[in-house]
């Protein structure tokens, strides 16, 4: 007996747009992570709520809630992003590149490119998109710069010591503590301009007063 083809869809319906396909949990996670930063490039914008950006989305706000505990966890997932990418390259610079001002100067190099090419980032990595968000965001960006700094003082260390200096770990401290205020002053002058003054304006000639050639 010939199968039934009552039904089916007609013959022509292949021809409509395919139904659109859920995305994976994994894949949703970062979808709404990547609009959540987008949300945080546009000038102007003092606070995303979740409301917003399920409406962004198209799902419900309940539906951000099965991948995302709070909103607190989806700026702690772009934290997370930040801190991987800058420290995957500052370990890579560290393995290649000899300690010393060259190491230094492109650590705070690749910190600002990675702010420029990434607006919505900066915001997090300055406080501006934590400040109505929960404290231990904010002290977790902080402890970013903390490690940023150290790793300067570490670098610096040796070209003091090479240079001949009577207080070699005095001098890499500051020099440390100079430069890292430089990196975070550039990401707020970015943020705060609406993304118009680079973080790498001039910068070959700005880290040389810091770290010299």
């Amino acid at each position: 007996m010939a199968a039934s083809t009552e039904g089916l869809p007609p013959e022509d319906a292949t021809s409509e747009a395919p139904a659109r396909k859920r995305p994976k949990p994994g894949e949703r996670r970062i979808q709404i992570l990547q609009t959540l930063a987008a949300m945080l490039e546009q000038p102007g914008s003092e606070r995303v709520t979740t409301a917003a950006l399920a409406a962004r989305l198209e799902v419900s706000e309940a539906a951000l809630y099965r991948h995302f505990a709070s909103k607190a966890q989806m700026f702690e997932g772009l934290i997370e992003f930040i801190e991987q990418s800058v420290f995957t390259l500052v370990n890579q610079i560290v393995e290649r590149e000899a300690q010393g001002t060259g190491q230094a100067q492109k650590i705070a190099a690749v910190v600002l490119q990675f702010g420029e090419r990434n607006p919505g980032m900066t915001r997090v990595m300055v406080g501006d998109a934590l400040v109505f968000e929960h404290e231990r965001l904010l002290a977790r960006m902080n402890q970013f710069f903390d490690r940023i700094e150290s790793q300067l003082r570490q670098s610096l260390r040796s070209a003091a010591d090479a240079g001949g200096s009577a207080t070699p770990t005095v001098d890499a401290a500051a020099q440390a503590s100079a430069l890292t205020a430089f990196i975070v002053g550039r990401l707020h002058r970015y943020a705060r301009s609406g993304f118009k003054r680079s973080p790498s304006e001039h910068l070959e000639a700005s880290l040389r007063v810091f770290v010299g050639a």
